[in-house]
């Protein structure tokens, strides 16, 4: 009989981390997410998790070892949101944006050192290696007692379908614990999104979800070349206006992705082409919400509502943590319980 091994998932969003730590085995018993539209798509999905829907500097510890009722705790996992630390926000310089929620990793650290996890994994952007919080976070974390492996990754080494560059951390009370190793095949854009039913036929209304256009622009999108063309592609004179400065930041706008490849990082503009390299490889629209989401590696049965504005949803999406490296990374950690 297999020992039973809970955890917890802080800064939740709409589960991504959640249902990689579950399918690897883990049992979820809290979690905690501010964003009302992304702890909607959570508690769908999610059923059996207490989650506090509320901001995670007015969780009190206490609130938490109540549920725990004297449990062991063998796992604290979470994405603190620190965007001024994206090199997209910085613009690749060196000093972080100002964003308040940067500080959230003395939330992370707060629940850490009040819970005494028997491991606790972190996943963040690149950038917050470099910065002085973060220093100090692994620095307290040592004193503790806690042996910390940490390790800048590519998800599409570990079977996901996107170049997705991350920080991923583990924090170990009992053993050292590498970061899991990569995958020897990668998974293409077409092994995910090949064979879905067109959008004109489709039952599933997360999949009639993609960006309208201007007949301009739907115009402009037809002529890019399929599977893996660019609006560079085109004459110069059919670019559109904004895109003819020297520095517009993006240049993979407008793109398509390509079929036998993974595809461009799903972000928060994932269902806007004007946002990055988003567009179907062959049909002349943009991807759609189940397509970014499997993208991701959700599931296909995963439930999204459909109650969020287009915009929200996106975000959503591209904030998530792609389920299948979560439970990747959480499988390779159990190996190092039992």
């Amino acid at each position: 009989m297999k020992k039973i091994l809970n955890a917890i998932d802080i800064f939740s969003g709409c589960g991504g981390l959640s249902e990689g730590l579950q399918k690897a085995g883990f049992r979820i018993l809290v979690g905690i997410e501010n964003n009302h539209d992304a702890a909607t798509i959570y508690k769908l999905n999610h059923k059996k998790t207490i989650l506090f829907e509320k901001d995670i500097r007015k969780v009190n510890i206490d609130e938490i070892k109540i549920i725990l009722k004297g449990k062991t705790l063998h796992l604290i996992a979470g994405c603190p949101p620190c965007q001024g630390f994206s090199s997209i926000r910085r613009l690749n310089k060196k000093d972080p944006v100002e964003d308040e929620r940067n500080n959230l990793i003395l939330e992370y650290k707060r629940f850490v050192i009040g819970l005494k996890p028997w491991i606790f994994m972190l996943e963040n952007v690149p950038g917050l290696l470099d910065f002085k919080l973060f220093q100090d976070f692994i620095h307290e974390m040592n004193n503790i007692g806690y042996i910390i492996n940490k390790k800048i990754i590519d998800v599409a080494d570990y079977g996901v379908p996107q170049r997705r560059k991350r920080l991923v951390v583990i924090g170990s009370k009992k053993r050292e614990i590498k970061i899991a190793p990569g995958l020897k095949k990668i998974k293409t854009v077409r092994d995910v999104i090949g064979s879905l039913e067109s959008v004109n036929v489709t039952c599933d209304p997360i999949h009639k979800i993609y960006a309208s256009h201007t007949e301009r622009i739907k115009s402009l999108i037809s002529l890019i070349p399929k599977n893996g063309g660019s609006r560079k592609d085109l004459p110069k004179e059919l670019w559109l206006k904004c895109h003819m400065k020297s520095n517009i930041g993006f240049n993979d706008v407008y793109g398509r992705l390509s079929w036998d490849s993974v595809s461009s990082t799903i972000t928060g503009g994932c269902l806007n082409p004007s946002k990055g390299r988003f567009l179907h490889p062959e049909e002349n629209r943009c991807i759609t919400a189940r397509e970014a989401a499997l993208l991701q590696t959700f599931p296909r049965n995963y439930r999204f509502s459909t109650n969020i504005n287009k915009k929200s949803l996106a975000l959503i999406i591209g904030n998530a943590l792609p389920p299948l490296f979560s439970k990747i990374q959480a499988k390779h950690i159990i190996k190092y319980i039992y």
